[in-house]
């Protein structure tokens, strides 16, 4: 198996049909750990093999590799940029400095890759796909520790919320998903109605939202609001 093409197997079973595979796209630092990986996941799920380009419609995301390299982290960001798929990350070493770029990425697993094997990769799988996490011991200790740094240090003096919006941002995406309007949202919050209109205009431009409904949804997904 090669990494040169995106390629689809799929096992699943002619005789009796159990629950919806989830579709899983794996990428991996070499060819024998992608042939290895690929070979692991075909009893448990729908595999499709990412070379440069990334599937859309995964369930899950999975990766693996010696290091976190450079290389490794661009090819976990070009994939986190098409999809909203959470990822698992088999990896031999961690340094604890790449954490925060891992969450960036969405990693809510990491294995060590010495004591993976099919079935506690297919656990890992099922667990993000659930929307949970399973993060070794040692490292959500240190992923609080950053991310409290981060909170204090940087977006505590910016006045900016965990999730990198102001206080002002969330008011206001609170009323607009209760349906109020902006001349209404102004005589809430005491701002005017440019005013509201300004900031629902930047926050939609800055993730790239097409309109307000579809900005109130992303936030209610993301759990800002």
């Amino acid at each position: 198996m090669t990494k040169t093409e995106p390629a689809t197997h799929s096992a699943r079973s002619t005789e009796h049909e159990p629950e919806a595979q989830p579709r899983v796209a794996v990428w991996a630092s070499d060819p024998i750990t992608l042939t290895g990986l690929t070979e692991m996941l075909l009893p448990s799920a729908e595999v499709f093999v990412a070379a440069n380009s990334f599937p859309a419609d995964v369930d899950v995301l999975v990766f693996a590799a010696d290091n976190v390299t450079p290389e490794v982290v661009d090819h976990m960001r070009r994939a986190a940029a098409r999809t909203t798929a959470p990822a698992v990350l088999v990896v031999r070493q961690l340094d604890r400095s790449v954490l925060m770029r891992m969450v960036e990425c969405r990693v809510v697993a990491v294995l060590h890759r010495n004591a993976t094997t099919g079935e506690r990769l297919a656990d890992a799988i099922k667990i993000a796909s659930d929307g949970g996490g399973a993060l070794p011991t040692n490292l959500q200790g240190e992923l609080l520790r950053q991310l409290e740094h981060l909170h204090r240090e940087v977006l505590e003096p910016h006045g900016l919320s965990s999730a990198g919006f102001t206080s002002r941002e969330i008011d206001i995406l609170r009323l607009l998903a209760e349906g109020l309007g902006t001349e209404e949202i102004g005589k809430k919050l005491c701002y005017s109605e440019r005013t509201v209109k300004n900031v629902i205009y930047a926050m939609t431009s800055r993730l790239n939202m097409r309109n307000r409904p579809q900005l109130v949804a992303h936030c209610v997904r993301a759990g800002i609001i």
